[in-house]
């Protein structure tokens, strides 16, 4: 994996380059100017950013840092890293995948490395095949949120904000999508069962969207939301 740490303190950044053992090509930046050139002039992308909010000795933090890495790249997994939880609010806007506290613990390290590689995993080779205006396309798995119909249209909301309509029937796509990534929730309504956020009452939140539960598949998406959980745990 492909890890970029960004963080204008040497030690923090040589220590969590260390709790990596080793094992991913990592690349450490003292700011984020830096990073963005990188990214912007060099063309270069990781899997993984780890950003350090406060960044004393640069003009930018890392909360704008992000926002501009999702300009370059809608999909990147970005993590902060900060002394204080403070920035809560705005990684979750920014969809970040992790918040962790200083001093980051190796375990915490871990379970976040082994839930991008998850996801990565899940992403390869696998897209959703659509058909809008005589028009045929593919979207892989890993940038669609959920999927809706209303008056015999389809929807597919995307991580970036993007929403393709295509033509066809819910129970089609079900056909072609369900199974261990995408779970029926609701007669009108796929999700993504990798992008929920959390589980509650008869609701699924999905990256600041809320996606309805109906009684009949309430069951199967409560067993697999807690199958994901722990496959994250492990």
């Amino acid at each position: 994996m492909k890890i970029a740490i960004c963080d204008d303190c040497r030690q923090d950044a040589l220590r969590l380059q260390a709790l990596l053992n080793g094992n991913h090509d990592t690349v450490v930046y003292s700011g984020a100017e830096q990073l963005l050139v990188e990214i912007e002039d060099k063309k270069r992308c990781y899997d993984l950013y780890l950003l350090d909010i406060y960044m004393d000795k640069d003009a930018m933090s890392g909360i704008e840092l992000a926002r501009k890495l999702r300009e370059q790249e809608e999909d990147a997994a970005i993590c902060f890293i900060s002394s204080s939880d403070d920035f809560y609010r705005e990684a979750y806007d920014l969809y970040a995948v992790q918040y962790l506290l200083k001093p980051v613990k190796r375990e915490e390290l871990e379970r976040l490395i082994q839930r991008i590689s998850h996801r990565m995993d899940k992403d390869k080779e696998q897209s959703l095949r659509f058909r809008w205006r005589g028009r045929m396309g593919t979207i892989p798995y890993g940038k669609i949120m959920f999927i809706s119909s209303r008056e015999h249209t389809v929807f597919i909301h995307c991580r970036d904000g993007h929403v393709q309509e295509c033509t066809g029937k819910l129970n089609e796509i079900a056909q072609q999508v369900c199974g261990d990534v995408f779970f029926r929730c609701h007669q009108s309504f796929i999700v993504n069962m990798y992008h929920v956020n959390s589980l509650d009452g008869n609701e699924l939140l999905v990256s600041g969207y809320s996606v309805p539960v109906s009684r009949r598949y309430l069951a199967d998406v409560k067993r697999r939301y807690q199958e994901i959980l722990f496959e994250e745990l492990e």
